[in-house]
């Protein structure tokens, strides 16, 4: 008789502490202490001739006892899973939302610090209350529960986009204000429009760019009492650095970048990668993000199906200019830029809606469109052909991390088949009835299927994470 493992515990339970000697001899059952009389005795141990043995009657009767038990076990255990994971997925979603809501705050007091109309004290209160928001936000974050999944792809990347937000903040406000103390303490009078430094230093002293020298830094510690030993000049930093001109904004350098896609599970080291995690980025800067907005929040906005085929379309164009770009230089990527900032342009999909019909502010999203296109360009010509690619891959990967033609990708179309499979075949359009040629076409070209299709799938909310 075959016992399951299930029950081994409820029966060794059941065994006396002393065994009799009849029940050693296999003469009595040890479950019941009854005589065999004839019924095959089974054993249970350690050996087939040795041990203990019980009757088949009360073997089946243990069996089916710890049967029910395990089965309760398994009941409670999901129904406590149950309640854990509602509980987490309201937890969660309040904490996202309330992460996003900092990061966006976040943004706005960079953006702030940098307007000469913001009073420097004010930008120093907004600090300390985006501060406040977010040690409480992050203090308060939900604790996953044991029964849930570890991985968390969204969880992990916003709390890398809020860290971000919060560094590019805290720089922004960090500069305003050392220039404001900088500058009230140095009054210009009307003969300058320098203000002061130390005697022996020769650099620029704007009062919006100071810029002393490489070196200054380790002088002023000195007379301090700290001693920081510096590295010989390299060669290529021997030349007088020209002044005059502020330098533009800066953004993280190849290897932050590259340290960034690592964190992301993106290998830098493929190009073939590298190329379409930039050509999302691209189209998430330059077209998705901005203005688009609200075209989309208009009337006659475009449908989320319009929206999915036009990006993918549209991540096709700016791939095929990156790569152009690699011969022909940064001039290549206007090619998407004249797609992208089209108008009168009919959508892909076989769509009829084109943005000069939905109202939206168009100036400003084409506007927008070639100021992103010139800035990859401008990162294209300082940086080299790779250093832009790692710009646009890290944009990419932290805006649309599951739009067509990233990774993320795979798992949304396996999510929205899976979810077709278990629908009544009458209710799923003809097209999509045929499952494995729908994967096909969403890895491939799911601009192919056409806008109703597509609306009619993002209706049904078949794709986990929607594509921007």
């Amino acid at each position: 008789m075959h016992v399951p493992a299930y029950a081994y515990a409820t029966i060794r339970a059941a065994l006396p502490a002393i065994p009799t000697s009849r029940q050693v001899e296999a003469l009595d059952c040890c479950l019941c202490a009854s005589a065999f009389d004839g019924h095959e005795p089974i054993p249970l141990g350690p050996t087939e001739s040795s041990g203990l043995f019980a009757c088949r009657p009360c073997l089946t009767r243990f069996v089916a006892r710890a049967r029910r038990a395990r089965d309760h076990a398994l009941v409670e255990d999901a129904e406590r899973a149950r309640a854990e994971e509602e509980q987490w997925t309201a937890s969660r979603a309040h904490y996202l939302d309330r992460l996003c809501a900092v990061r966006r705050a976040a943004d706005a007091v960079a953006g702030l610090a940098s307007e000469d109309e913001v009073e420097p004290l004010e930008i120093a209160w907004l600090l300390v209350s985006l501060e406040s928001s977010h040690d409480w936000t992050v203090g308060d974050a939900p604790t996953r529960p044991a029964s849930m999944e570890p991985t968390d792809t969204e969880w992990r990347d916003q709390n890398l986009r809020i860290s971000l937000a919060m560094i590019a903040a805290r720089e922004a406000v960090a500069s305003r204000l050392a220039y404001h103390l900088i500058n009230e303490a140095s009054p210009l009078d009307d003969s300058s429009d320098e203000v002061e430094c130390t005697a022996d230093c020769h650099g620029e002293h704007g009062v919006s760019h100071i810029d002393c020298g490489p070196d200054e830094i380790f002088d002023s510690l000195t007379t301090r009492g700290i001693a920081i030993e510096r590295p010989d000049d390299a060669p290529h930093q021997t030349a007088q650095r020209t002044t005059g001109t502020p330098p533009s904004p800066s953004t993280p350098d190849d290897e932050q970048l590259t340290s960034v896609l690592e964190y992301l599970k993106i290998d830098s080291g493929d190009t073939k990668l590298l190329i379409n995690c930039a050509a999302v980025g691209l189209v998430a800067a330059a077209w998705r993000t901005g203005p688009l907005e609200d075209i989309l929040a208009t009337a006659d906005g475009p449908s989320d199906g319009e929206m999915l085929a036009q990006s993918v379309d549209l991540y096709r164009r700016a791939r095929t200019s990156l790569i152009a770009a690699k011969e022909k230089g940064p001039e290549a990527l206007s090619t998407f830029q004249i797609i992208a900032s089209d108008v009168h342009l009919r959508w892909a999909g076989g769509s009829n809606f084109t943005l000069s019909a939905s109202g939206g502010p168009l100036k400003e999203f084409v506007e927008h469109v070639e100021t992103q296109t010139w800035h990859m360009s401008k990162l294209m010509r300082e940086r080299g052909w790779r250093g832009a690619l790692l710009h646009g891959a890290a944009i990419g990967a932290l805006r649309a991390p599951a739009h067509f033609g990233m990774p993320g990708w795979n798992t949304v179309v396996k999510a929205a088949v899976g979810h077709l499979a278990v629908l009544e075949p009458s209710d799923v359009p003809e097209p999509l009835q045929d499952r494995a040629t729908l994967a096909n076409f969403l890895l491939d070209a799911p601009d192919e299927l056409g806008v109703k299709i597509l609306d009619w799938m993002c209706a049904r909310e078949l794709f986990d994470q929607r594509t921007e």
